[in-house]
């Protein structure tokens, strides 16, 4: 049964992409990808958060009360 999914080519060299190393054309391609990664030369780039963005009380707000703990069967 063919793929639904559309043909692209290799994300390395630019061939057709095969099947079994989609989206690459060969396990060479694939490699080179992974070597890529792990030697840092592509980065996910970072985004600084505000404190407020990480739900952290602001330093002049008292922190929220705590819910009430329950009890377990004895």
């Amino acid at each position: 049964m063919p793929s639904l999914v559309p043909r692209r080519p290799c994300a390395i060299c630019g061939k057709p992409a095969v099947e079994k190393y989609r989206p690459f054309c060969s396990q060479r391609c694939k490699d080179v990808d992974l070597h890529r990664w792990l030697s840092g030369r592509y980065a996910v780039p970072a985004v600084e958060a505000e404190e407020d963005e990480l739900g952290l009380p602001e330093p002049d707000e008292p922190p929220p009360p705590l819910a009430p703990r329950r009890r377990g069967l004895d």
